[in-house]
């Protein structure tokens, strides 16, 4: 089966070999404060820094998933109260999740700006040039929920102060663990808040990742295949450029070779369309029957989500996806009759 889901989506078939490795060599049974797992940590922060062009000042922490990520914001990072510009579903979970620990009492005095770069849900994102806007507009911190792009494109990092995303869309892992990236300025903003009573405290978390250690029995597999998956990758560079290929030749296919179909893209603006996910909309029978006839073909497309779950349908356009297989979803598209 070929999946097109856009998470959890297709792992790097490496992974496997991996985690096979990972239990041949007892790596699963490795006490998370032994030597051996701090080296793992420290090797998988150092590729991370390496590999995604991370500045050396800023700091990576793991934890359990992106979920997680918007409660260590609100609890550690917010101070009065958080914003939430959204235009869809998840930029709307994420506010209601932040505003259930730290309900909005004044906006007019919020201290985070909360954005998400790549909204999964209807397959826009959220330009560099646009944060850089924010970055100009907003004076505090600002933190970015990245979990359909990050690995998958390239950042300007010094635009947000927090970038978080979980590893299964554009990092081709299982589900169950999530990086999270902290500015100098954040570490400062957790300092002055002082909040440190949780197990996922920011303030804890770091005192713990400074020395390569994890605050909590952590999924020590999931860090371990994210190092062997790190040493496997291109540059960020690299990546970055074949996802944009991808994603303009993906656009420009369904404009073009599906124009004679009853499906169109749901995002007319491209200049936010998501480079990771791509959207394409039609009635609710017409999504149903072509999802049923792609899954016939040994083809899983990915659900619509929120307002546009029947009548639309979402094609990951992740590094873990081979061009064999995008030329065996074209070929089953072009030949589709509704």
């Amino acid at each position: 089966m070929i999946t097109f889901y856009p998470g959890p989506s297709k792992i790097y078939p490496q992974v496997a070999d991996y985690a096979a490795d990972a239990v041949r060599q007892g790596i699963v049974s490795l006490n998370h404060r032994s030597a051996g797992f701090m080296d793992i940590v420290k090797e998988t922060v150092r590729l991370l820094h390496e590999k995604l062009d991370i500045p050396a000042d800023y700091h990576i922490a793991l934890v359990s998933s992106a979920t997680e990520c918007w409660e260590i914001v609100a609890q550690s990072l917010t101070a009065v109260s958080s914003l939430h510009p959204y235009n869809g579903a998840f930029g709307k979970k994420w506010a209601e999740y932040a505003y259930k620990i730290k309900p909005p009492v004044s906006l007019s005095d919020a201290d985070v700006l909360c954005i998400v770069q790549n909204e999964t849900s209807n397959g826009t994102q959220v330009s560099m040039d646009t944060l850089a806007q924010f970055r100009r507009d907003f004076s505090a911190l600002i933190a970015v929920d990245a979990v359909s792009s990050m690995a998958g494109v390239k950042f300007d990092w010094s635009l947000a102060d927090v970038w978080f995303a979980s590893v299964q869309k554009c990092f081709g892992l299982p589900a169950g663990l999530a990086v999270l990236v902290y500015s100098p300025s954040a570490l400062k903003r957790a300092e002055e808040i002082g909040e440190n009573v949780h197990y996922n405290s920011l303030l804890f978390i770091h005192e713990n990742f400074s020395k390569f250690q994890t605050p909590y029995t952590p999924n020590g597999l999931g860090i371990y295949l994210l190092m062997r998956v790190l040493q496997q990758l291109p540059a960020i560079d690299l990546v970055d450029e074949i996802t944009k290929r991808r994603a303009t030749d993906w656009y420009t296919f369904v404009e073009k070779e599906m124009s004679a179909t009853p499906f169109r893209l749901l995002i007319n603006d491209p200049a936010t369309r998501s480079d990771t996910v791509i959207a394409v909309q039609g009635d609710e029978q017409e999504v149903a029957n072509v999802k049923k006839a792609a899954q016939q073909k040994g083809i899983t497309l990915g659900n619509g989500y929120g307002a546009w779950k029947s009548t639309t349908f979402r094609i990951a356009n992740f590094p873990a996806i081979t061009d064999e297989e995008i030329g065996t979803l074209t070929q089953f598209l072009r030949s589709y009759q509704a």
